[in-house]
């Protein structure tokens, strides 16, 4: 089975690979760059059409058996500002699944900054002095202690996307 993810960032190419690994066999997992369409820290529902438009590029692009779009993002619910990834899949028929990564909230001050579309790597990078910790173990890595890293996080999000193709009959008729 192949599987395109539309990005090139490692994390999220191994994070669809575990997560697809739990449900099918001889899986390949291959990352390709696809636009989003969106700001590079996107806001609410952007972060929805971001992962949609990256699926949509490479559906469109390449022949597989499945199409992966994950976008990071940051989303208000109830007065609150969360962290989380939104990931859409689609199939080789056109069938779409959506999930999120679990949410996590972060400190105010940097959500002042993410709200000026400063994007969420860049920050941590400057505030943890690391170099492109997005394409390691993310702002959860750092926050949680090392407890979860950005990889699991969207492992977590893909397998929600994937309930409706391991439960084909009860979603798509």
């Amino acid at each position: 089975m192949k599987v395109v993810v539309g990005s090139l960032n490692p994390v999220k190419i191994n994070a669809t690979l575990h997560a697809f690994r739990h449900y099918y066999n001889f899986v390949e997992v291959v990352g390709a760059e696809s636009n989003s369409r969106v700001p590079d820290q996107p806001i609410g529902n952007e972060t929805f059409e971001g992962a949609f438009n990256r699926v949509k590029d490479v559906y469109r692009r390449y022949t597989a058996d499945f199409y992966v779009g994950i976008e990071g993002g940051i989303y208000k619910i109830a007065d609150i500002w969360f962290s989380f990834g939104a990931v859409c899949i689609m199939n080789k028929h056109g069938r779409v699944g959506w999930g999120t990564s679990p949410m996590f909230t972060l400190p105010d001050f940097v959500v002042k900054k993410l709200q000026t579309r400063v994007e969420l790597g860049g920050v941590m990078d400057e505030l943890i002095n690391e170099h492109n910790s997005k394409q390691k173990q993310g702002a959860i890595g750092y926050l949680s202690k090392g407890v979860i890293d950005r990889m699991k996080l969207y492992e977590i999000g893909v397998i929600m996307a994937l309930v409706p193709f391991i439960n084909s009959g009860w979603y798509f008729k």
